[in-house]
């Protein structure tokens, strides 16, 4: 994947995540399915079975390719193949306002990398890592929280958030995360948007231990743009 890709696909796995930025519309954007780990970008967040309360939610998620480029620069929106290009809204700080229309369903997210990351062993190679919030007016699914590890991570394992104090656990699947008790997603989003950074730890299928923080700077005026395009 070049930097700024994105993909979407679809796949069963109960209701899979859709990867995408790298697979943009598969992180956040919600793709039209599922991207694989390696198809990076935004994703959506997959059904649970004993969680009932997203067992209606699609199976839909964008993840990002590679990382955005030079900092002077505002990152250039993946591309989605056989689907319009997401159009950047706006660049706020760290994050990215974007927009799209995969499968003809329109879906806006914002979009942000790591500002800091390690692993343990140390040094360990992995794809490029995001972090999504995802609105999607046609499945009724407003500022959805998912992370691109950029590794396929460890069967049956969380992963985890930890924000001004407070910690969120993570259900995980192929190399995406999304917040497991689904009530907690509204005061995680109003926490990072009045945040400074946030911190996601998560182990790969090797057992490598992650830990990338992001930068909440600019989220908040990130959410108001998407929330302003995607109604």
């Amino acid at each position: 994947m070049t930097c700024g890709e994105i993909m979407f696909s679809q796949t069963t796995c109960g209701h899979r995540i859709a990867l995408a930025a790298g697979a943009v519309v598969a992180g956040s954007i919600f793709f039209a399915g599922v991207a694989s780990a390696q198809q990076q970008g935004p994703v959506t967040r997959p059904p649970v079975a004993q969680e009932p309360d997203r067992a209606t939610k699609p199976p839909v998620a964008p993840k990002p390719a590679a990382p955005k480029p030079p900092a002077a620069a505002a990152p250039a929106a993946p591309s989605i193949p056989g689907a319009a290009q997401p159009t950047l809204l706006g660049q706020y700080g760290e994050w990215g306002a974007y927009t799209a229309n995969p499968g003809g369903k329109k879906v806006c997210f914002a979009l942000a990398k790591p500002t800091n990351s390690s692993t343990l062993p140390p040094n360990r190679p992995r794809d490029p890592a995001w972090l999504f919030v995802s609105t999607r007016p046609a499945e009724k699914v407003k500022d959805e929280v998912s992370i691109i590890f950029g590794y396929g991570l460890k069967p049956n394992s969380d992963a985890n958030i930890e924000v001004a104090g407070g910690s969120y656990a993570m259900y995980t699947q192929a190399d995406g995360a999304w917040v497991k008790n689904a009530a907690e997603e509204p005061k995680l989003v109003e926490v990072m948007r009045k945040g400074q950074d946030l911190t996601v730890k998560g182990t790969s299928a090797k057992g490598t231990v992650s830990t990338d923080v992001y930068s909440l700077k600019g989220l908040s005026l990130a959410l108001d743009k998407v929330g302003q395009e995607c109604r």
